[in-house]
């Protein structure tokens, strides 16, 4: 008869499998490189040292002034010497760019440069070029440097954020802490997220690392296009994550375009308020007006409360925030066709867009 008792052999067993399971996975960690070799896993050195002489870190210079005297300097000689200086101080930034024309241009966030009196552009050899601010455009975040080079740079070309898909492979780059040229790694996470940043929300969400420093920098797919500009975080901690957000490119281009041209981006506008309509399954779909501004090119068009806005120019409007959006891309003065639903009938009517004022919402 055996001495084993039955627990002691289940023990055994138990170890011996678990043995079988260790010995099983060591040819499975040894054959990883020969997969990621394969292609099944990315190596983004080739990329990264193709885009990265394109990322810059941009360095700035803002004065702020407070009126407040401190208290340890009331009633003393330095409250005189302080209130001639009206509180002056110098606040230094550091944010990330990239280069969109070997001329000089460079891509950034509106709150990387803000009310700089002085921004500094370092290309990743350590060379640093003043930079003056050819335009920004607070509802996007986004801002156009210009730079004066020795010699032509090397610029990123835009990709399209349309074609992206959550899962794909993306990296990220910039100046996080004021670091330097940095790049981090990740995917796609999620795609036309609402942050409440504005009425312009539609980011990208990709758990590529994405710190303070970072905001400005490109968010590239694996073929070296910017389909992205990284913009902000969520995170307890402000430091990564793993939840970061990023400008999609079809929006941005269309916006550093017109503050190259111009200087300054001009939006369409109706003068309505909107919200979403055709919440229940099968309902159909579209915009409820339900405010018109008095003189506004919606009220001139004869627009009313109640009415459902289905479609524009024959594309179809399923929600509030695609009407603004496809009205804010179409300059203004020109003549649009709007598809709405009144009383039950549907119907046309002609509207010329007006030009967005500074305080619409």
């Amino acid at each position: 008869m055996s001495s084993i008792s039955p627990r002691t052999t289940l023990l055994q067993r138990r170890a011996a499998l678990g043995g079988l399971a260790a010995l099983a996975a060591m040819p499975l960690l040894r054959a990883a490189p020969a997969q990621a070799q394969r292609g099944l896993l990315p190596d983004f050195a080739d990329l990264a040292e193709r885009v990265m002489p394109a990322v810059v870190n941009i360095a700035v210079l803002s004065e702020q002034t407070t009126t407040q005297v401190p208290p340890e300097l009331r009633g003393t000689p330095f409250e005189r010497y302080f209130r001639e200086r009206r509180g002056r101080q110098q606040v230094q930034g550091a944010g990330s760019g990239f280069v969109v024309d070997p001329a000089g241009y460079i891509v950034t966030n509106n709150h990387v440069v803000g009310n700089a009196s002085r921004v500094v552009v370092s290309l990743q050899d350590g060379t640093e070029l003043p930079a003056r601010v050819v335009g920004t455009d607070d509802l996007t975040d986004l801002a156009l440097l210009r730079v004066e080079p020795r010699a032509v740079l090397p610029a990123v070309p835009w990709g399209s954020s349309a074609s992206t898909r959550v899962g794909q492979w993306v990296l990220a780059a910039g100046n996080p802490f004021g670091l330097g040229g940095t790049v981090t790694t990740g995917i796609v996470s999620a795609r036309g997220r609402e942050i409440g940043a504005g009425p312009f929300d539609d980011f990208i969400q990709t758990d590529a690392a994405i710190n303070p420093g970072n905001s400005g920098g490109p968010l590239f797919n694996t073929a070296g296009e910017v389909i992205g500009i990284n913009t902000a975080i969520f995170s307890p901690t402000n430091a990564s994550a793993g939840i970061g957000f990023a400008t999609p490119s079809d929006l941005a281009r269309g916006v550093i375009e017109q503050l190259r041209r111009d200087g300054r981006v001009e939006r369409g506008w109706l003068g309505i308020a909107v919200q979403d309509y055709g919440s229940e399954p099968g309902a159909r779909r579209g915009a409820q007006v339900q405010g018109v501004e008095r003189g506004s090119p919606g009220a001139r068009a004869g627009l009313r409360v109640g009415d459902v806005l289905v479609a524009l120019n024959g594309e179809r409007m399923e929600s509030s925030r695609t009407l603004i959006r496809s009205v804010s891309i179409i300059a203004p003065g020109q003549t649009i066709r709007l598809t709405l639903v009144r009383d039950g009938r549907q119907q046309e009517i002609a509207v010329q867009v007006g030009r967005r004022p500074p305080s619409a919402s």
